[in-house]
């Protein structure tokens, strides 16, 4: 199979009245098919449950997104018979074949690009450039992961050896779990279920309850490309009752997770019990989210650095596991940059994303719970200079919110609080802000600001995140440009987007002949 080189999807100009007017219809046509009901798939199987799980727009609780089937521990029994005996011909199924599907699933939402974007803007409360920009990083994946497939298909280059023929090859894993989040639905969504299967596995997929509609509408489209039953089966169900199940299964060949640090600790502490009947060692791919920040160093364009702070810290309320939580200011700029990130801040508008307000509500209520407890912590241990305040009686909104003078060691800037609060404190030199953005137990992403040249080469060394950027944001990762993944409790460093993710769903098998 030839294929052109990988390029990144362009994003939407919204600013056209075309793109304007598409997304507008979108939205019309999107909230039309509110309130449906989303089956179960097993298999060949539609099972629509008694127990079904409304999905709420996080804006406006009134408005139902749909009803989402949930999976009960015999649902999800009958779905690993179906997935291990599909896997026993979709593991033998061609390179060309598997990774023709991403490619066919990439084309047709390319052309339902403003479909796509629109129901997250109602199910996942994102404006419109942060739903369609969650849209061109899934149909990136799926492009770059079919290409990767292509290109680590069959055999690998090994060292000669006169008198023998010696060939190594990849050979897919197994059965799968596929755990994606809500803050990404389709993006991560998509590059979590369709690594494992463009590498030969076949997967259950367990979206967040938050998003089910959205993961519901992706199994659809994958079911209308023709891929084959039984290669993903989608359950949704609760945690509570079917989550430990899947995960301690003895067919369970590895979990793929993205979500909270407690839940990716617990998932690895199960997944490493040998269960009866178990065959292997559970792989574990886990992300598991961050406490990033940015660092400005007193040599530095201070106008772009405010600018950058309160992108990263802002957009979409601050729910990305690469949202700079932290701001960490040399002394000798520090009062300045206060004051442009304050004014910046200030002139964000929040309302409904399907009106396309930069600031729209957090997830749910559990979220918003955190957040602002969070908010509470802020007041005892820093300066509140903006927002804090908070309102639920429609949806879940939360102002940005500013701390300034935050002490080292405190709270705000040791732990993940996945909401629009910024947290700002002082370094007394360069080297002391490398070692207070050290100060936690995450390690995903982190920025500095900087014109000096060895100041640059110190963080390289030194600064302990698995995305390290200067001079940018500390968020907006693309696909193949910027492999993803973080260190300690951020994660296993899986580097989604990058050269080497698909080869944490396969292992290596070498066959030598000697003549």
């Amino acid at each position: 199979m030839t294929v052109v080189p990988f390029q990144n999807e362009p994003f939407v100009d919204f600013s056209n009245p075309a793109n304007k007017a598409a997304m507008e219809a979108a939205l019309a046509k999107v909230k039309t098919e509110f309130g449906k009901t989303y089956p179960l798939v097993v298999g060949s199987k539609r099972i629509q449950t008694k127990t079904t799980l409304p999905s709420y727009n996080p804006a406006d609780t009134s408005e139902i997104i749909g009803y989402v089937s949930q999976a009960n521990r015999s649902v999800i029994e009958e779905a690993f018979q179906v997935a291990a005996d599909t896997f026993d011909t979709w593991r033998y199924t061609s390179a060309q074949i598997r990774a023709g599907y991403l490619f066919k699933a990439a084309a047709v939402i390319r052309r339902r690009k403003f479909e796509f974007a629109a129901w997250q803007v109602f199910e996942a409360g994102k404006n419109w450039a942060e739903a369609d920009a969650d849209v061109a990083e899934a149909i990136d994946f799926l492009e770059y992961y079919a290409r990767e497939m292509l290109r680590l298909d069959g055999p690998q280059e090994l060292v000669p050896l006169l008198g023998e023929q010696n060939r190594q090859f990849y050979i897919p894993l197994g059965v799968g779990i596929i755990i994606p989040p809500w803050n990404f639905p389709l993006a991560i969504l998509v590059g979590m279920t369709t690594s494992a299967i463009v590498t030969g596995n076949t997967v259950l997929l367990k979206p967040s309850p938050n998003t089910s509609v959205i993961a519901a509408k992706f199994v659809e489209l994958m079911k209308e490309i023709g891929l084959p039953d039984g290669v993903i089966n989608f359950v949704p169900g609760d945690p509570e009752e079917i989550g430990d199940y899947m995960t301690e299964h003895p067919l369970t060949r590895f979990i793929s997770f993205t979500g909270s640090r407690d839940v990716g600790v617990h998932i690895a502490q199960k997944a490493a019990a040998v269960q009866p009947g178990q065959k292997w060692l559970k792989r574990v791919i886990a992300e598991m989210g961050g406490k990033d920040g940015i660092i400005v160093d007193a040599n530095a364009d201070l106008e772009e650095a405010a600018t950058v702070i309160v992108q990263s810290a802002f957009a979409f309320q601050g729910q990305k596991c690469s949202a700079a939580s932290r701001a960490i200011l040399h002394k000798d700029v520090y009062d300045e940059v206060v004051a442009k990130i304050i004014e910046k801040t200030a002139a964000l508008k929040q309302g409904a994303p399907a009106e396309n307000f930069y600031c729209g509500p957090v997830i749910d209520q559990k979220s918003f719970d955190k957040v602002t407890k969070y908010i509470e912590i802020g007041r005892s241990e820093g300066k509140l200079a903006l927002g804090g305040n908070a309102d639920s009686s429609k949806g879940y909104f939360i102002e940005p919110t500013v701390f300034v003078d935050v002490p080292r060691g405190a709270r705000l800037l040791k732990e993940e609080i996945f909401g629009p609060v910024l947290a700002i404190t002082k370094a007394d030199s360069f080297e002391d802000a490398i070692n207070i953005f050290n100060d936690t137990e995450y390690g995903l992403t982190g920025s500095v600001f900087s014109y000096d040249r060895e100041h640059l080469e110190y963080a390289t060394a030194r600064m302990h995140c698995g995305n390290l950027y200067f001079n940018r944001k500390c968020t907006g990762a693309l696909v193949g440009v910027h492999p993803f993944g973080g260190f300690n409790m951020s994660g296993t460093d899986s580097k989604a987007g990058g050269p080497d993710y698909l080869l944490q769903f396969m292992q290596a098998k070498v066959v030598s002949e000697r003549f």
